[in-house]
């Protein structure tokens, strides 16, 4: 197996995300061979200064980055040889079996739509965030950003997305599904969620447990997978960071809050793209990076893109 990293992507690469990959490399079985992506000469100087045979590393010279303030669709059509566009390159050329990246994550985003392409039968690809519950469990929140405008179908087949996410990734063998809403209640929402619970509902393919209301998705942890648009998930996204690193500044020390920590996760998947493409945070540090790199493999192994191709065929 192979898994490629844009080390040149995030605020603060490419010593993070070097550094990151030398804690993965330590950590993943033999047969996982991690592929660096980006200038050789700054990945080497990293690897000697900690000690590190660079030996255990496939590293790909680029010498053009795709800056994380550049227009996306421009860097993207003009930087062929930036670590981005080169790790697309060889993804759809099967050259490895994943890409990850922490960069520019509109580029990143380009690269999954129109080189790796969405599997036929998926409307929207999605990307999804773990949102942790007092139980001791977390579950998958999507849409989180990348469509903030959804249709009822779209909706409909985020839950099976979702669905297949954690049972073959998470290993949780009948993922409860819902679909968050201002009510419990069947008839309760707009006329976006009245439509998609009559979806969920009358099929068969998902396990649909109802509405979830916003105050229940951190406290009940009766829910495995958590529907919504783009636009809402961002906005409970975003609001769980400010909490966590208002809770960091305050200096409260709570097991159950550091489990908000993005560091804890790595990145998530594309979900609904033909092969994987698993995105992070731009201001990931070693060990956000180390757990992207581990997320890279799960998601490879539970072949996670077949399982959406069976479903969606």
């Amino acid at each position: 197996m192979k898994i490629a990293l844009d080390a040149m992507g995030g605020d603060y690469a490419p010593e993070a995300t070097v550094k990151g990959a030398i804690l993965a490399a330590g950590i993943l079985s033999d047969n996982v061979k991690i592929v660096l992506i980006g200038d050789k000469n700054k990945i080497l100087e990293i690897t000697r200064r900690e000690g590190f045979d660079h030996s255990a590393f496939e590293i790909i010279h680029t010498d053009e980055i795709i800056g994380m303030g550049e227009n996306p669709a421009k860097a993207f059509s003009k930087k062929k040889n930036s670590s981005i566009f080169t790790g697309f390159g060889l993804l759809t050329g099967g050259k490895i079996d994943a890409f990850a990246s922490t960069g520019n994550t509109g580029a990143m985003m380009i690269g999954a739509m129109f080189m790796v392409k969405s599997i036929p039968g998926i409307i929207r690809p999605a990307i999804s965030a773990q949102v942790p519950n007092v139980a001791g469990g977390s579950a998958t929140l999507l849409d989180v950003g990348l469509n903030p405008d959804c249709r009822p179908d779209v909706l409909y087949q985020y839950g099976i997305l979702g669905s297949l996410y954690a049972k073959h990734v998470f290993h949780i063998d009948k993922p409860k599904v819902y679909l968050l809403n201002l009510g419990e209640e069947e008839e309760k929402g707009n006329l976006i969620t009245k439509a998609a619970y009559e979806l969920m509902r009358d099929n068969n393919e998902i396990l649909f447990g109802g509405n979830i209301e916003g105050n229940e998705i951190f406290n009940e942890g009766k829910a495995d997978v958590i529907v919504c648009d783009g636009f809402v998930g961002n906005v409970i996204l975003k609001e769980a960071e400010a909490f966590y690193t208002l809770i960091k500044k305050r200096k409260i020390t709570d097991d159950f809050f550091e489990r908000f920590n993005f560091e804890n996760y790595g990145g998530t998947p594309v979900l609904g793209i033909n092969k994987p493409v698993i995105i992070g945070h731009g201001i990931s540090n070693e060990k956000a990076i180390k757990n992207l790199l581990i997320h890279a493999k799960d998601v490879v192994e539970a072949k996670l893109m077949d399982k959406f191709k069976e479903a969606f065929q």
